[in-house]
């Protein structure tokens, strides 16, 4: 498992789109992660943040736990129910599928950050997951009014 865990991390590719088709899916039911997309709008306070990313999965299903950054005291993960923002304690990433943290949507909420993050920084996150261990990402802080582009 613990190689597993190492293999996924060492073959985690973070890109603002796509990636390379050699994504390792796997007979035995193992989760093969991918993120990209990831991004943080700069913060327009000194205290919360947003932020946004994809997980592709091409193998067996997982489920993302937790999030934690060393920039903020805490990482909380929502969805938006009905227009309401609702905090969740997992999320499932789906066998062959994704888990999309999009504005509007899904997202994560960083808290008591310790400096308000600015454009062209990188934020170093963690994603935990259940069955993949630890992911490390870094985001990087877009501009305050950043809107991905779709399509690709």
């Amino acid at each position: 498992m613990a190689v597993a865990g190492a293999a996924v991390v060492t073959a985690l590719v973070l890109t603002s789109c796509g990636g390379s088709d050699d994504s390792g899916g796997s007979a035995s039911g193992e989760p093969a992660l991918k993120v990209s997309g990831a991004y943080m709008p700069a913060p327009t306070t000194g205290d919360m943040a947003a932020g946004f990313f994809t997980v592709t999965n091409s193998g067996g299903a997982d489920t993302l736990t937790s999030v934690s950054s060393d920039t903020a005291g805490d990482v909380t993960m929502h969805a938006t129910e009905d227009g309401a923002m609702v905090e969740k304690n997992s999320f499932p990433v789906p066998a062959d599928g994704s888990l999309a943290f999009t504005s509007g949507g899904n997202h994560l909420m960083f808290e008591k950050l310790d400096h308000r993050p600015k454009q062209g920084e990188k934020v170093a996150v963690d994603l935990h997951f259940a069955k993949s261990g630890t992911v490390e990402v870094e985001i990087p802080v877009k501009s305050a009014t950043y809107i991905p582009k779709t399509g690709h």
